[in-house]
């Protein structure tokens, strides 16, 4: 089991930027899948964001070329940057990993083991 942290949430101005980080612990190694999810108020929990271990990225529609998803295996930590930020970005943004040396991504909740506690953005206009 891996144990996952989340930081760098806050509070941001439309238009500015953020970036998450998720350090990982446990039994950790570089053949991980690496997602990040968000989950706006009466919303359901959403994907936002994925790096294989191959480094193979996926994104979805609403943030592509905001954020960018990347990974430092030496520090086993992911982040998310995001850019040009909008109030419908506002969510709790989760970290989530799971082990796989499959060579494409992984989008489902249910496709991840391992889950942070979350960190909370909020976007002011």
């Amino acid at each position: 089991q891996v144990e996952l942290v989340e930081s760098g949430g806050g509070l941001v101005q439309a238009g500015g930027s953020l970036r998450l980080s998720c350090a990982a612990a446990g039994r950790t190694s570089s053949s991980y899948t690496m997602g990040w999810f968000r989950q706006a108020p009466g919303k359901d929990r959403e994907f936002v964001a994925t790096i294989s271990w191959t480094d193979r990225i996926r994104y979805a529609d609403s943030v592509k070329g905001r954020f960018t998803i990347s990974r430092d295996n030496a520090k086993n930590t992911a982040y998310l940057q995001m850019n040009s930020l909008k109030v419908e970005d506002t969510a709790v943004y989760y970290c989530a990993a799971r082990s796989s040396t499959w060579l494409g991504t992984y989008e489902e909740e249910s496709d991840y083991v391992d889950w942070g506690q979350g960190t909370q953005v909020t976007v002011s206009s």
